[in-house]
């Protein structure tokens, strides 16, 4: 695969500006000093994302009691109709 080349000291002064231009344009960049390789400055890879959303977060949460039963007794709860 053919990869743009760029001599380190180049690098050095521009390395903002590659790093744009790499994840612009998805191609990779070889850094050399003296004609030989130091590095390749290559495009992340796309983040891993869940194949399915649904229970991504189960072991996040937490049930500490049962929400559909009133805490307490239900003489304690004072319940106002409408209109008050």
């Amino acid at each position: 695969m053919w990869m743009e080349k760029i001599a380190i000291s180049k690098f050095k002064a521009t390395c903002l500006a590659v790093l744009e231009q790499v994840r612009k344009t998805g191609k990779p960049v070889r850094v050399t000093r003296f004609g030989q390789p130091m590095a390749d400055i290559v495009p992340p890879s796309p983040p891993e994302r869940p194949s399915d959303w649904f229970g991504a977060m189960a072991a996040s949460t937490k049930i500490t009691g049962d929400l559909v039963v009133a805490s307490g007794e239900l003489e304690d709860w004072e319940v106002e109709g409408p209109g008050k």
